[in-house]
């Protein structure tokens, strides 16, 4: 079968693995989670826009919203735990925290990083050529970190007005309101930056037009490889992991609910993008 559409399918294979079962498990309820807490918490934010009362119909009403919203807060917190738990054993088995926090692998940012923006930047304007990344570049570091930072911010804010009780036996009422207006505010720019920015890095630039789905296949080209993470192709390449990585290509079941599903995510953020463009210019 011919693929045209996939980023990670261009050129020559073999295809490589990039991602474990489990990180692409966890990227998928990471989307159906953001996308309904966003479908379910924007009708809230935005109450007196045209489009609130539609967003509240889709999901069956306010009751409906509400029970959908806090599942996939609780689906959050889940896969939020899950993660940890996977470094845990991740550091357990690689002979602990320092490679896994500070070794090439590592999603903590390194000097390397902000030389590389710069370096990035000097490329934009022609003075210098692309930067070379190695298993994350920068701009994943950074969406990696803002999901920890959501978790932390919206979550632990969401968490104070789902138990409003019980958090009020030893916390004072004024941080109620804050935890309102952070909660809130915290989660638009949240979607803003995914529905943008990260699609653009992700999808939307030349190179991954129209949609990347290795993060749903777990797996991309060698070709794919060397132009996206050099680095790491020649860490493999060096310590003789190639062929240990080497991964069939994608099923068609495989290939087409990635694109079923990718599509339908990012149809659905630029939906929701123009429904907060609007409500933001309409005033």
């Amino acid at each position: 079968m011919t693929r045209v559409l996939n980023a990670a399918d261009r050129g020559e294979g073999p295809y490589l693995w990039r991602f474990t079962r489990l990180q692409i498990t966890l990227h998928v309820f990471i989307i159906i989670s953001f996308l309904l807490l966003v479908l379910t918490g924007l009708p809230l934010h935005f109450s007196s826009a045209p489009w609130a009362r539609f967003l509240v119909t889709m999901v069956g009403g306010l009751e409906a919203a509400g029970i959908i919203h806090r599942i996939c807060a609780s689906i959050t917190f889940g896969y939020f735990l899950v993660h940890l738990g996977s470094l845990v054993i991740r550091a357990r088995r690689e002979g602990g925290w320092k490679r896994l926090l500070w070794g090439p692998d590592s999603m903590v940012p390194q000097p390397k990083d902000a030389r590389d923006v710069v370096a990035m930047f000097k490329w934009f304007l022609g003075r210098g050529p692309r930067p070379q990344f190695d298993r994350f570049s920068y701009m994943e570091k950074f969406d990696y970190l803002g999901v920890f930072w959501g978790v932390a911010i919206i979550g632990f804010s969401g968490l104070l007005l789902w138990f409003p009780v019980f958090f009020s036996q030893f916390l004072p009422g004024w941080i109620f309101n804050v935890a309102t207006v952070v909660h809130g505010d915290e989660a638009l720019l949240a979607l803003s930056f995914i529905f943008t920015v990260h699609f653009f890095n992700v999808h939307l630039r030349p190179e991954k037009f129209p949609i990347d789905l290795v993060v749903f296949t777990g797996r991309a080209t060698t070709e794919y490889m060397k132009e996206e993470h050099p680095l790491e192709y020649q860490r493999l390449v060096a310590s003789g992991q190639v062929e240990s990585r080497i991964a069939p290509p994608p099923s068609r079941a495989t290939y087409m609910w990635g694109m079923v599903f990718g599509f339908a995510s990012l149809a659905t953020g630029v939906f929701l993008i123009v429904l907060v463009l609007y409500a933001v210019i309409r005033g």
